[in-house]
């Protein structure tokens, strides 16, 4: 049991939470995702809130559940997991590090920030070039829109002839 005497700081949990992976990506832990939106005492009870990549992505269930148990495995017993679905996840909350171990995982990451050029601006400009997350090649064709989940999109590198997911950005 979690006493206010020796509770953890804020920071300490959110290094905690630096080790609970995605349950889709599990070389990404759920802050590198930036699901985790808000860690807060609230009174004696800590209360984590979480926005899914998509509203109806199925993990976020899971990813409820593996926070939560982190945090008991660390005693803490007083904690609610909340969703938080306004403003919606943006491929911009990913941190540099989970961009880095997306690539070293074979996933290349979103090539552009969200708040980037409009749909109709998208549609005027060559299209987005995305590079092999094994060789670098930037000679890269998109063969489907989904790729594994429906976040990501499934490419090929035609140098080394390897498919790959591309991280959509959204």
């Amino acid at each position: 049991m979690t006493s206010s005497l020796t509770r953890p700081d804020v920071e300490q949990v959110r290094t905690w939470l630096e080790d609970v992976p995605d349950p889709e990506v599990p070389a990404v832990s759920v802050m590198d995702l930036g699901i985790v939106r808000d860690v807060q005492w609230s009174g004696d009870e800590l209360v984590v809130a979480i926005t899914p990549t998509y509203s109806g992505c199925p993990a976020t269930s899971v990813i409820a559940f593996d926070i939560e148990a982190a945090l008991r495995a660390r005693g803490l017993d007083r904690l609610r997991v909340e969703r938080r679905l306004s403003p919606p996840w943006t491929t911009d909350w990913i941190s540099q590090e989970g961009r880095r171990k997306l690539e070293a995982y074979g996933i290349a990451p979103p090539a552009e920030n969200a708040g980037g050029p409009s749909v109709f601006d998208r549609l005027l400009r060559k299209p987005l070039v995305i590079a092999c997350p094994r060789c670098k090649s930037e000679n890269t064709a998109r063969i489907s829109e989904f790729g594994s989940t429906p976040c990501k999109a499934q490419y090929r590198c035609d140098d080394c002839l390897e498919p790959f997911d591309y991280f959509k950005c959204i």
